[in-house]
Protein backbone atom coordinates (compact mmCIF):
# COMPACT_ATOMS: atom_id res chain seq x y z
CA UNK A 1 0.00 0.00 0.00
CA UNK A 2 1.34 2.96 -0.96
CA UNK A 3 2.41 5.35 1.78
CA UNK A 4 0.01 8.92 2.38
CA UNK A 5 1.73 12.10 2.14
CA UNK A 6 0.92 15.33 2.74
CA UNK A 7 1.00 18.16 -0.12
CA UNK A 8 5.00 18.76 -0.45
CA UNK A 9 5.63 14.84 -0.37
CA UNK A 10 5.86 14.66 4.09
CA UNK A 11 4.14 11.79 5.19
CA UNK A 12 1.32 11.70 7.32
CA UNK A 13 2.27 11.35 10.83
CA UNK A 14 0.44 11.43 14.32
CA UNK A 15 -0.17 14.87 15.51
CA UNK A 16 1.51 14.66 19.10
CA UNK A 17 4.83 14.83 17.36
CA UNK A 18 4.67 17.89 15.15
CA UNK A 19 6.38 20.60 17.34
CA UNK A 20 9.93 19.52 17.11
CA UNK A 21 12.41 17.76 14.65
CA UNK A 22 13.77 15.58 17.73
CA UNK A 23 9.59 14.37 18.61
CA UNK A 24 9.22 13.96 14.91
CA UNK A 25 12.37 11.37 15.09
CA UNK A 26 11.35 9.74 18.48
CA UNK A 27 7.56 9.46 16.60
CA UNK A 28 9.46 8.12 13.68
CA UNK A 29 12.13 5.62 14.56
CA UNK A 30 10.69 4.70 18.69
CA UNK A 31 7.28 5.14 19.87
CA UNK A 32 5.29 2.12 19.60
CA UNK A 33 7.91 -0.10 18.61
CA UNK A 34 7.82 -3.30 20.40
CA UNK A 35 10.80 -3.33 22.42
CA UNK A 36 11.98 -6.50 24.20
CA UNK A 37 15.62 -5.53 25.34
CA UNK A 38 15.18 -5.09 29.48
CA UNK A 39 18.13 -1.86 29.53
CA UNK A 40 16.07 -0.44 26.85
CA UNK A 41 12.52 -1.43 28.74
CA UNK A 42 13.92 0.27 32.26
CA UNK A 43 15.38 3.44 30.33
CA UNK A 44 11.57 3.87 29.03
CA UNK A 45 9.66 3.07 32.82
CA UNK A 46 12.47 5.94 34.16
CA UNK A 47 11.69 8.61 31.73
CA UNK A 48 8.13 7.88 31.48
CA UNK A 49 7.84 7.88 35.51
CA UNK A 50 10.10 11.39 35.24
CA UNK A 51 7.06 13.05 33.02
CA UNK A 52 4.58 12.78 35.23
CA UNK A 53 3.39 16.44 35.55
CA UNK A 54 5.08 16.91 32.62
CA UNK A 55 5.48 16.98 28.96
CA UNK A 56 6.92 14.10 27.25
CA UNK A 57 8.79 16.65 24.77
CA UNK A 58 10.53 17.83 27.69
CA UNK A 59 11.65 14.65 29.01
CA UNK A 60 12.76 13.90 24.95
CA UNK A 61 15.15 16.96 25.47
CA UNK A 62 17.11 16.05 28.77
CA UNK A 63 17.13 11.94 27.87
CA UNK A 64 21.09 12.09 27.14
CA UNK A 65 21.58 13.83 30.13
CA UNK A 66 19.86 11.27 32.24
CA UNK A 67 21.82 8.77 29.97
CA UNK A 68 24.56 10.54 31.61
CA UNK A 69 23.85 10.54 35.00
CA UNK A 70 21.85 7.22 35.90
CA UNK A 71 25.08 5.40 34.68
CA UNK A 72 23.88 4.43 31.19
CA UNK A 73 20.57 3.12 32.58
CA UNK A 74 22.91 0.23 34.17
CA UNK A 75 19.94 -0.94 37.09
CA UNK A 76 22.69 -2.80 39.10
CA UNK A 77 24.18 0.57 39.94
CA UNK A 78 21.47 2.71 40.32
CA UNK A 79 19.97 0.46 42.98
CA UNK A 80 23.38 0.81 44.92
CA UNK A 81 22.79 4.39 44.89
CA UNK A 82 23.11 6.05 48.23
CA UNK A 83 22.72 9.57 49.87
CA UNK A 84 25.55 10.86 47.44
CA UNK A 85 23.68 10.04 44.67
CA UNK A 86 20.93 11.25 45.37
CA UNK A 87 22.41 14.78 46.39
CA UNK A 88 24.27 13.98 42.65
CA UNK A 89 21.08 13.68 40.98
CA UNK A 90 19.25 16.64 42.73
CA UNK A 91 21.96 18.93 41.61
CA UNK A 92 21.76 18.30 38.34
CA UNK A 93 19.88 20.26 36.18
CA UNK A 94 20.55 18.33 33.42
CA UNK A 95 17.58 16.39 34.64
CA UNK A 96 14.27 16.87 36.39
CA UNK A 97 15.12 17.45 39.83
CA UNK A 98 12.46 16.39 42.23
CA UNK A 99 13.64 14.79 45.37
CA UNK A 100 10.18 12.04 44.86
CA UNK A 101 11.07 11.27 41.58
CA UNK A 102 14.95 10.75 42.60
CA UNK A 103 13.97 8.77 45.31
CA UNK A 104 11.70 6.78 42.76
CA UNK A 105 14.11 6.23 40.56
CA UNK A 106 16.70 4.10 42.93
CA UNK A 107 13.44 2.49 44.41
CA UNK A 108 12.27 1.34 40.93
CA UNK A 109 15.59 0.04 39.96
CA UNK A 110 15.48 -2.28 42.95
CA UNK A 111 12.13 -3.34 41.92
CA UNK A 112 13.42 -3.78 38.47
CA UNK A 113 15.82 -6.22 39.38
CA UNK A 114 13.27 -8.06 41.80
CA UNK A 115 11.12 -8.75 38.83
CA UNK A 116 14.44 -9.61 36.75
CA UNK A 117 15.10 -12.26 39.52
CA UNK A 118 11.71 -13.56 39.36
CA UNK A 119 10.94 -13.99 35.81
CA UNK A 120 14.14 -14.31 34.23
CA UNK A 121 14.03 -11.10 32.55
CA UNK A 122 11.66 -7.48 32.62
CA UNK A 123 10.38 -8.52 28.90
CA UNK A 124 9.01 -11.58 30.04
CA UNK A 125 7.19 -9.90 33.10
CA UNK A 126 5.83 -7.28 31.36
CA UNK A 127 4.62 -8.49 27.52
CA UNK A 128 2.50 -11.00 29.56
CA UNK A 129 0.23 -8.50 30.38
CA UNK A 130 -0.81 -8.30 26.53
CA UNK A 131 -0.18 -11.93 25.59
CA UNK A 132 2.93 -11.22 23.89
CA UNK A 133 1.38 -8.97 21.26
CA UNK A 134 1.08 -5.75 21.02
CA UNK A 135 -2.49 -3.96 21.05
CA UNK A 136 -3.01 -1.99 17.99
CA UNK A 137 -5.29 1.03 18.88
CA UNK A 138 -6.64 1.78 15.30
CA UNK A 139 -7.63 5.35 16.43
CA UNK A 140 -8.83 7.72 13.73
CA UNK A 141 -7.39 10.63 15.68
CA UNK A 142 -4.43 11.33 18.54
CA UNK A 143 -8.07 12.93 20.35
CA UNK A 144 -9.56 9.93 20.68
CA UNK A 145 -6.45 7.62 22.33
CA UNK A 146 -7.58 6.92 26.27
CA UNK A 147 -5.31 7.91 28.93
CA UNK A 148 -5.53 4.30 30.51
CA UNK A 149 -7.20 1.44 29.37
CA UNK A 150 -8.19 -1.78 31.91
CA UNK A 151 -4.51 -3.21 30.91
CA UNK A 152 -2.86 -0.57 32.26
CA UNK A 153 -5.05 -0.74 35.26
CA UNK A 154 -3.72 -3.94 36.04
CA UNK A 155 -0.16 -3.49 35.10
CA UNK A 156 -0.10 -0.38 37.62
CA UNK A 157 -1.69 -2.29 40.62
CA UNK A 158 1.08 -4.92 39.90
CA UNK A 159 3.76 -2.74 39.58
CA UNK A 160 2.94 -1.13 42.70
CA UNK A 161 2.05 -4.22 44.65
CA UNK A 162 5.57 -5.05 43.74
CA UNK A 163 7.12 -1.87 45.02
CA UNK A 164 7.36 0.65 41.61
CA UNK A 165 6.58 4.40 42.75
CA UNK A 166 5.25 6.87 40.10
CA UNK A 167 3.33 4.16 38.44
CA UNK A 168 0.11 4.91 38.12
CA UNK A 169 -2.10 4.37 35.47
CA UNK A 170 -1.70 7.09 33.04
CA UNK A 171 1.77 6.98 33.38
CA UNK A 172 2.09 2.98 32.79
CA UNK A 173 -0.37 3.95 29.76
CA UNK A 174 2.09 5.88 28.29
CA UNK A 175 5.10 3.62 29.18
CA UNK A 176 3.29 0.62 27.20
CA UNK A 177 2.96 3.09 23.96
CA UNK A 178 6.70 4.24 24.19
CA UNK A 179 7.95 0.25 24.49
CA UNK A 180 5.04 -1.71 21.90
CA UNK A 181 3.19 -2.79 24.27
CA UNK A 182 0.13 -0.31 22.77
CA UNK A 183 0.43 0.42 19.08
CA UNK A 184 -1.39 3.83 19.43
CA UNK A 185 -0.52 5.41 15.71
CA UNK A 186 -3.60 6.96 14.90
CA UNK A 187 -4.88 5.34 11.38
CA UNK A 188 -3.75 8.11 8.62
CA UNK A 189 -0.34 8.21 10.06
CA UNK A 190 2.51 6.27 8.05
CA UNK A 191 4.12 4.39 11.15
CA UNK A 192 1.00 2.47 11.82
CA UNK A 193 1.42 0.70 8.55
CA UNK A 194 4.51 -0.05 8.58
CA UNK A 195 4.56 -1.41 12.02
CA UNK A 196 1.66 -3.22 11.40
CA UNK A 197 2.47 -4.54 7.95
CA UNK A 198 -1.54 -3.66 6.92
Amino acid sequence: MAMKQKPGGDPVRCDWCLGTERMRLYHDTEWGVPLHDDTKLFEFLILDCAQAGLSWSTILNKRENYRRALDHWDAHKIAAYGEADSARLLADAGIVRNRLKVAATITNARAFLAVQAEFGSFDTYLWRFVDGTPVVGGWGQVAEIPASTPVSDALSRDLKRRGFKFVGTTIVYAFMQSVGLVNDHTTGCFRLRELTGG
